[in-house]
């Protein structure tokens, strides 16, 4: 191949005349007029034909409009209080456009609304006036007068404040304000094959908003689309205080049989309702009140709502009183002798408060803090053990791996289990008995949806000695087998951060298992223990002197390095262990923390290490023989992508961006790994292309191509099929005309001129379609495909269960393909798809999605643990750093040792 100044010199990027102008580090990519032409997403170019039929059925139920003339009219909702200024939330926004319902129904013409809590009201038809102002009067009932209080008046608060009336009312000026016209009939259109513009998009938020006002007014958790009740039959505990709630998701889409209503079952996370003090030990994982770290308890507590057993309100957590229940004062007015109200006042304790002037007896909380549940500069007190948390509270933290593990154990449901629980809840809530679906004339069948599947062949696997191995439901094994090309560990050595680990024994096991599986693994150069004074140190410390004892005995870098870790998951060692042995020393390494030592296990753990070190465990067959159809024989590229996101709640961490690109072509299964940070929560990759200062590309896609290159004898990929995870529907054009424009532009900037053919691919598993066999109690088989009637009217997508759900309800994945230049049939690019689900080199089992996706996952995970120990203290957020502009300064990740960029380190 004739060079061209292109991606054969890798060393350097000189400007070519062809290459495109640099484009300042600052400058956004939505922000340039971009050289290229701009794509469209592509529509639906026909159905695949290939594997065996079988009929299925959906929780999609099917949605007929039989007024489809009819016209929402939009209004903006204005709330403000007496003091004119303005109300938000959804909470009092419902409440105040209730009560205006009530009072002015008839000035509004009888019309029922759709509202969606904040800003915008939808009626069928017009309002009689383009513009309203209304007064509207809330009461709130409050407890009765108690005979004193801390400021003598009615409230049984410490602190609080006097309330001269049983009933308090609250003054709301509302006004409504014509805003636009939203014909139903546009989603009539878009069903037909028409683009879903954003006039259809509008209409079918109008019926999901509806769908929230009738869960609203049943007294629901509210989170998207979906509802939760207030039912405790509904709730799993999985410990620290948390529990989680089942409910439903709905929501209307168009699909090629139609509009369709697509409900499922759904999950979130909530506070365990009940006492506070009950919350805190569970949460703290401690056994006594006097245990608890108050100041942790704190940040927790921080805007929770409770409810005190001696009272009917609920009241806000705005912190906690300085000092201890029995030390913490406050002034009360008390009456003169002879009853007049011309008191003095004292100062008294809560405690002695609630003990002797309300007569409630208080057993534990004298030497505990208050609940601070006033105002900022008028704090009133409640004692922690009259609290109890109200119900329905989420808990938007991220779940500890026992939780997690805790939550999918309790929460799973069988396929005909899940069936019947969706068409109960459809039948019971009566979704077009709504007055406003009504008037649409919209009904809703009761029904799951029949939908014809197909089940793709089972791809064929080659494994040592070119023997065949055929997967059975989705498995396969390596008993009695050999890896395909098992790699030879000369000088390797033990580390051992546990003290319950024998790690002579585990050494002993992996060489005799490796030997069967073809793995000629000499014995351990060493193994080191960790001393016992050293456990005591922080994580970070333990590895660096784990470290200068591996230099020490050993004369060079070790060919590999087998770590043990003291906990099975999320171990403190992980991060600052994995930073060192990958980004200084550039040494692989293998962590494990065994609980049960057999074949299966050790047999996993040699897959890893194999994978790691350059050595395939198995290929596609058609792989194996280069005759992967449209791969074999054209130089193709494969990327995944995906953006891995700090806990919820953490703006403090940034984002990792990770993208993984095949290489060995015409290999489909091996794969390196580039990956950067960039802001927090942001979606959208920035650093594909990333130009320099000095005209070099510091980007991902640069490093992918040169390594592709490399691998591939010297050949330059003409076609590129780029896998996308995690973006929603509204994020499609962004990818095509963003992140593949920067694609394109590190190409070009290694001096090539022709571009090549790509194909966009977008997966999501955060959906809501699940697919039930229309006979038999099991799951779908794996391998099943369906591209017809539950799919997009038109758009190209399609949902594919490559893996055996073995327990719970599968979840497809759903595919949508939103170029393609290359030019795949339905066909050969579903059989690509479901054959990469069987190249993920960790398992012995199908994938739920294609493997370049689930190695950009890892490839993010494990290098953001680079950052865990920088970055996680409790004050990181006041401690990051600020550029001269204002915006927060993203903190890098340290580069991979070059011994081991190119590896699957991933693995």
């Amino acid at each position: 191949m004739e060079k061209s100044g292109g991606i054969e010199e890798a060393g350097q990027s000189p400007p070519l005349p062809s290459a495109p102008p640099v484009i300042p580090a600052h400058v956004k990519p939505e922000h340039v007029d971009l050289p290229f032409p701009k794509h469209s997403i592509m529509t639906r170019c026909g159905v695949g034909n290939n594997g065996r039929r079988i009929s299925l059925l959906s929780n999609h139920f099917k949605v007929s409009v039989n007024v489809p003339a009819v016209v929402f009219y939009q209004y903006t909702v204005t709330i403000s209080a007496e003091d004119k200024r303005s109300v938000e939330g959804k909470g009092i926004g419902r409440k105040v456009v209730d009560r205006l319902y009530q009072t002015y129904s008839s000035e509004l013409a009888g019309k029922r609304f759709a509202y969606d809590g904040e800003k915008s009201l939808y009626t069928v038809g017009p309002l009689p006036q383009n513009k309203f102002e209304f007064t509207v009067v809330l009461e709130e009932s409050h407890a009765k007068q108690e005979s004193r209080s801390p400021s003598g008046g009615g409230s049984p608060i410490a602190g609080g404040k006097r309330s001269k009336h049983s009933f308090q009312s609250k003054t709301f000026k509302v006004e409504i304000s014509y805003a636009a016209k939203i014909p139903l009939k546009s989603i009539a259109i878009a069903l037909k094959g028409s683009e879903l513009d954003s006039v259809a998009q509008d209409a079918l938020r109008v019926l999901d908003i509806v769908l929230r006002q009738q869960a609203a007014n049943r007294g629901c958790l509210l989170v998207r689309q979906s509802f939760f009740h207030d039912d405790s039959q509904n709730f799993v505990d999985v410990g620290g205080g948390v529990s989680g709630v089942r409910g439903f998701h709905s929501s209307f889409r168009p699909t090629q049989g139609g509009l369709s209503l697509n409900m499922d079952v759904s999950t979130t996370m909530i506070l365990k309702p009940g006492p506070v003090i009950d919350f805190l030990i569970a949460n703290q994982n401690v056994r006594e009140p006097r245990y608890i770290d108050w100041v942790k308890a704190k940040k927790m507590l921080k805007n929770l709502r409770v409810k005190p057993r001696h009272r009917s309100m609920e009241f806000k957590i705005i912190g906690l009183s300085e000092k201890p229940c029995n030390q913490q004062f406050f002034p009360m007015k008390v009456k003169n002798t002879d009853g007049t109200n011309e008191g003095q006042t004292v100062e008294i304790t809560v405690y002695e408060y609630f003990t002797k002037h309300c007569g409630i007896e208080l057993t534990f909380s004298a030497y505990l803090p208050c609940l601070d549940v006033g105002k900022p500069k008028r704090p009133n007190y409640l004692p922690v053990e009259l609290c109890s948390l109200v119900s329905l509270q989420r808990y938007t933290k991220s779940l500890s791996s026992m939780q997690r593990a805790s939550l999918v154990e309790k929460s799973r449901q069988k396929p005909r289990e899940r069936m019947q629980t969706l068409t109960d809840a459809v039948r019971s809530y009566s979704y077009d008995e709504d007055p406003v679906l009504v008037a649409c004339g919209i009904s809703i069948e009761k029904q799951l949806t029949h939908v014809d599947g197909r089940v793709l062949d089972i791809p064929k696997l080659k494994v040592g000695n070119s023997e065949d191995c055929i997967p059975r439901n989705g498995r396969w094994n390596f008993n009695n087998k050999r890896l395909l090309n098992p790699i030879h560990i000369e000088r390797w050595i033990v580390v051992n951060f546990s003290a319950r680990c024998d790690t002579s024994h585990i050494s002993r096991e992996l060489i005799n298992c490796g030997r069967n599986k073809g793995i000629l693994i000499e014995r351990p150069f060493t193994l080191i223990e960790e001393d016992q004074q050293s456990r005591r140190a922080n994580p970070v410390v333990r590895v660096e002197r784990m470290f200068e004892q591996i230099t020490e005995k050993l004369p060079g870098a070790p060919q590999f390095i087998l770590c043990v870790l003291p906990e099975r998951k999320n171990s403190d060692i992980y991060g600052p262990w994995k930073k060192k042995s990958l980004s200084d020393f550039g040494i692989a390494t293998q962590c494990i923390s065994p609980s049960k030592i057999n074949d299966q296990y050790l047999t996993n753990v040699l897959l890893k290490i194999n994978s790691k070190l350059g050595g395939i465990n198995s290929l596609l067959a058609i792989e194996h023989s280069s005759l992967v159809p449209l791969v074999k024989d054209t130089p193709t590229m494969i990327l995944g992508m995906d953006v891995s996101h700090g806990s919820p709640g953490r703006s403090d961490i940034p984002s990792i961006a990770a993208v993984v690109g095949s290489q060995y072509w015409p290999l489909i299964s091996r794969y390196r790994a580039s990956v950067r940070t960039q802001s927090s929560k942001v979606e959208m990759i920035d650093a594909l292309y990333k130009p320099l200062a000095n005209g070099n590309d510091d980007g991902t896609i640069r490093e992918l191509l040169l390594d592709f290159y490399r691998t591939s004898g010297s050949r330059k990929p003409k076609q590129i099929i780029v896998f996308r995870d995690g973006v929603s529907e509204s994020q499609f054009n962004q990818v095509l005309n963003i992140e593949l424009e920067q694609i394109i532009k590190a190409y070009q900037h290694l001096g090539e001129t022709d571009v090549p053919k790509f194909t966009v691919i977008v997966a999501q598993k955060n959906h809501h379609t699940k697919l039930f066999q229309a006979s038999g109690p099991e799951n779908v088989p794996p391998g099943t495909v369906v591209d017809t009637k539950i799919v997009h009217p038109r758009n190209y997508d399609f949902y594919v269960c490559a893996h055996a759900g073995m327990i719970g309800t599968s979840r497809p994945a759903h595919y949508h393909v939103l170029l393609d230049e290359i030019g795949f049939s339905p066909d050969d690019l579903q059989n690509l798809i479901h054959s990469l689900s069987y190249v993920y080199q960790r398992s012995t089992t199908a994938i739920s999605i294609v493997a370049p996706i689930c190695y950009a996952h890892l490839a993010a995970a494990q290098m953001g643990q680079f950052l865990k120990f920088e970055d996680s203290s409790d004050t990181s957020s006041e401690q990051r750093s600020i550029t001269s502009s204002g915006s927060v300064l993203v903190p890098e990740l340290p580069r991979l040792h070059k011994n081991v960029e190119s590896s699957m380190f991933f693995c």
